[in-house]
């Protein structure tokens, strides 16, 4: 293996991590205010601007799910369990203690195991549960009939309860970018798309010879 300096992050993954992030901030932010947690938003501005970045959302994440599967960097979030448990001891007691982290990244294999589980849950459950909860929220008046107070009630709280393992997932995120090299490092890939990764003689032969743009100058 040897390290060179990859853009790992095409321009669209970047894109979309971006508008993600905003399009989250705003549904949060919103959907607080809509459950009484502040009253800075209007009720009406309110569900106005949380259903339209609610379909933005749910479109780039369409495109997002193309692009991951035409790709095949839908590869990078198969969960494994090699490795798992020594990235869990890390973020659990290594990483307090100075420790080296476990897990070198690789061309094919940006997410440490621990990583590719999580976003595996959260793409092939909790996504999908705040989508069609949301979905089902937004047309209830197109569903609905006289007996259909338990059934609003019961998607009500679990597109809630999916929007709070949504933040939960951002506030452990955003704290596990401050751990190892420090935050700015962590987030500078995702802005210059270039990240320091190892690559075998074969990856790097073919990056040279094919796409040698992806490569940077060893300094």
């Amino acid at each position: 293996m040897a390290k060179r300096i990859v853009k790992v992050y095409p321009l669209f993954e970047r894109l979309w991590h971006w508008m993600q992030v905003l399009l989250i901030l705003i549904l949060m932010i919103t959907g607080m205010g809509l459950n009484g947690v502040h009253d800075a938003i209007p009720f009406g501005p309110a569900v106005m601007l949380h259903t339209l970045a609610a379909l933005g959302l749910l479109a780039l994440w369409i495109f997002a799910t193309f692009w991951l599967f035409t790709t095949g960097t839908w590869k990078q979030f198969i969960p494994k369990i090699e490795g798992m448990l020594s990235m869990a001891r890390y973020y659990a007691y290594g990483v307090f203690q100075g420790e080296e982290h476990p897990y070198e990244k690789m061309f094919w294999r940006k997410h440490n195991p621990l990583q590719a589980a999580t976003y595996f849950v959260l793409k092939w459950f909790i996504f999908p549960a705040i989508w069609i909860t949301g979905l089902l929220y937004l047309t209830y008046n197109l569903w609905s009939s006289g007996d259909s107070v338990v059934a609003i009630t019961l998607i009500a709280n679990l597109h809630l309860l999916s929007a709070y393992v949504i933040g939960a997932f951002i506030v452990v995120h955003v704290y596990l970018l401050t751990v190892g090299h420090g935050f700015k490092e962590h987030v500078k890939p995702m802005v210059t798309g270039y990240d320091q990764i190892d690559l075998t003689p074969e990856q790097e032969a073919y990056l040279e010879s094919n796409e040698p743009d992806r490569l940077k100058p060893v300094s």
